[in-house]
């Protein structure tokens, strides 16, 4: 079914791009030198992680509201999100002097909770999930006469999103693949109608996460559809439901979406952070995750990796961290079993140092009841070198008597 919202041309996004470039950042373009060398390719990082509010949302929001009747301004305006959207609602409506009332499902992050009132937002906590707050969202519309800002189903909001696109070609003609991340699909469809107008030659592929594959399983169909359920670490990403609008475009502009799993996206998180220094959340950390993960195949050298927020949880990332340092075997915890008399955890944290590791945190419980007589339980969390690291010590403590396995297995 086709959409009665209108078509978005490259003209669109060019008027969007004079309008709102003196609100927003003009984000870096940076050749990252690591991943360009282990992916054997000059890969550029499109950094929205630094944007203003800290993700790409604010340009389709300053785009959008700018098009607004005086009318409709002095009424303001109202959303639903539980995230990157409120907060680029709520920032551009306060600096162009206009009311906003934006409604999050309850479960939302506290972090992103305080971040959009400290905006100038209403926030109103209302419902389970995105869906119900979306309701919410619309019967507060209607009552109080304030416009609805959709997040992507909306030509103004595309408009401004596909100014993205405006700056990469600006800043690098030689661009041959630009990977973006898909959510709803208003990101990917206005960078890839500027992109193509420009350039049909660049291959434009969107990412997405396995546990919300929406877009991806609609394009093998040939329609849009619902998924059951999503769930995703990427939350800004985490769509059920596809939009006909944006598939439209994804249709008629994208050459391919791949979709990466959780454990993908939060190496890349930690990627970005040590080798780039840079900071995202997880939707942001989709498209390196797909570059790392080989899902994306051509011969091109010049790719750009569109890194689109990085408001990320600190809560989250501190658990990305832990769960990434012990994918790459630079932390271990694992259960001995020894001795419950005085000196045997000497003994056993004395091997621990000649081996080079060093202890993290300990905890001694001899109060199981599945332990024999006699004996106790430490649950160590080592840092170490590596994975050989790892079977290095594991083997020298079972061939010096103790009972010794990783926590995890």
């Amino acid at each position: 079914m086709k959409s009665p919202l209108k078509d978005v041309k490259l003209s669109d996004i060019q008027e969007a791009h004079a309008k709102i470039k003196e609100a927003i950042v003009e984000t870096p373009l940076k050749r990252s030198n690591y991943f360009s060398e282990l992916l054997s390719k000059n890969i550029f990082l499109k950094m929205e992680n630094l944007q203003n509010t800290g993700a790409f949302k604010v340009r389709g929001a300053r785009n959008k509201l700018l098009s607004l009747s005086e009318e409709e301004k002095e009424k303001g305006v109202i959303t639903a999100s539980a995230g990157n959207h409120a907060q680029g609602v709520a920032h551009q409506a306060k600096i162009l002097g206009m009311l906003s009332m934006i409604v999050m499902p309850e479960a939302s992050p506290m972090g992103k909770v305080i971040a959009t009132k400290g905006y100038g937002a209403k926030v109103i906590l209302k419902g389970e999930n995105y869906d119900e707050a979306y309701e919410e969202a619309l019967r507060i519309q209607k009552e109080t006469g304030a416009t609805f800002i959709h997040a992507y189903e909306d030509p103004y909001i595309i408009a401004g999103q596909g100014t993205i696109g405006l700056e990469i070609l600006e800043k690098n003609k030689e661009v041959e693949v630009i990977v973006i991340p898909i959510g709803g699909g208003g990101l990917i469809s206005g960078i890839a109608i500027a992109v193509k107008s420009l350039n049909p030659k660049i291959k434009i592929i969107g990412v997405q996460a396995d546990g919300a594959a929406t877009m991806a399983e609609s394009l093998k169909k040939g329609k849009t559809i619902t998924l059951d359920s999503v769930r995703t670490m990427a939350e800004g990403i985490s769509v059920k439901k596809a939009s006909p609008y944006t598939f439209g475009f994804i249709q008629k502009y994208v050459d391919d979406v791949v979709t990466v799993s959780d454990e993908e996206i939060t190496f890349s998180i930690l990627q970005l952070i040590e080798k780039a220094k840079t900071v995202v959340e997880g939707a942001g950390a989709t498209t390196m995750a797909a570059l790392l993960s080989q899902k994306i195949k051509g011969k091109e050298k010049n790719v750009v990796c569109l890194l689109s927020g990085g408001n990320i949880d600190v809560t989250t990332l501190s658990h990305i961290i832990e769960r990434g340092l012990v994918q790459e075997g630079r932390m271990v915890r694992m259960n001995v079993t020894l001795d419950d008399k005085p000196g045997a955890l000497h003994d056993l944290t004395k091997i621990i140092a000649e081996l080079k590791a060093n202890i993290m945190q300990v905890s001694h419980d001899r109060m199981l009841l599945n332990l024999p007589f006699g004996k106790t339980r430490v649950l160590l969390t080592l840092e170490t070198r590596g994975p050989e690291h790892i079977e290095e010590i594991l083997h020298k403590l079972s061939s010096s008597g103790y009972s010794v396995r990783h926590h995890d297995t």
